[in-house]
């Protein structure tokens, strides 16, 4: 009888630790989860243009590149006015100036430079949401020309000024799409859909429509084209009873 309680003692010991062990591991597992991700994607056409050009004058002489480049300055004020742009759309930005000089070699030696005058630089920059008449304006500024302005154009630049409201329907698209898929899933696997275990985001792209642009691992953001397209991705996780 002595030896009985002990055994005892060591079988409640071993059937404690099972269940005890039995239950950490129903804990432990986590119940089944599919992953999916859904997109969604909206074609827009931008409201918003920017569009910049450059100007200079040189001269040997600082003040008279400074005139010659207000001169400059105002006829092209002047022009853009005249094509219908709003004056307050019209920036213009710090005058940049830039000695020029000119390596001097003999017998293929640098022995100095020679000054050859200052050349004075100057952008203007347009920003409406008037984008059919400014698209017009930049394809017509070299007829500053022949008003004696040298005058260097850059290709515009697109945006959407809606871009937040674009992102959340997008977003709402994305989800929606995933949680059809999870569901699709769970039917045909015999299960039901549970709760939503986490959301991730993906980064937006936005191309230009019939560009032939790949998406980028940061995400893409055309400012090139007017027509354009938006996506993003969402990835959901969802618990299977």
């Amino acid at each position: 009888m002595k030896y009985i309680a002990p055994i005892f003692v060591s079988v409640a010991i071993v059937l404690a630790a099972y269940i005890a062990g039995n239950f950490y591991l129903k804990r432990a597992t986590p119940p089944g989860v599919i992953a999916v991700t859904g997109s969604g994607s909206e074609d827009f056409t931008s409201d918003l243009i920017v569009w910049e050009g450059t100007f200079s004058q040189t001269s040997m002489e600082l003040q008279a590149a400074f005139e010659r480049l207000n001169s400059d300055k105002e006829t092209v004020r002047q022009y853009l006015i005249s094509k219908g742009i709003d004056e307050k759309n019209i920036v213009f930005n710090s005058v940049k100036t830039t000695e020029l000089r000119e390596a001097q070699y003999q017998n293929g030696n640098y022995v100095g430079e020679i000054f050859k005058g200052y050349q004075l630089q100057q952008t203007v920059k347009i920003e409406s949401t008037d984008v059919p008449m400014v698209e017009k304006v930049s394809r017509e500024i070299t007829e500053l020309l022949q008003k004696g302005v040298q005058f260097n154009s850059t290709p515009p630049r697109y945006y959407y000024t809606k871009l937040s409201d674009l992102k959340i329907q997008m977003i709402s698209a994305a989800t929606e799409d995933a949680r059809i898929r999870a569901e699709k899933i769970a039917q045909n696997s015999g299960s039901e859909l549970g709760s939503l275990r986490s959301a991730d985001l993906g980064v937006f792209q936005i191309i230009g429509q019939n560009s032939g642009e790949s998406f980028t691992w940061g995400g893409a953001y055309n400012t090139a084209d007017k027509k354009k397209t938006a996506s993003v991705t969402m990835r959901l996780e969802f618990e299977i009873d």
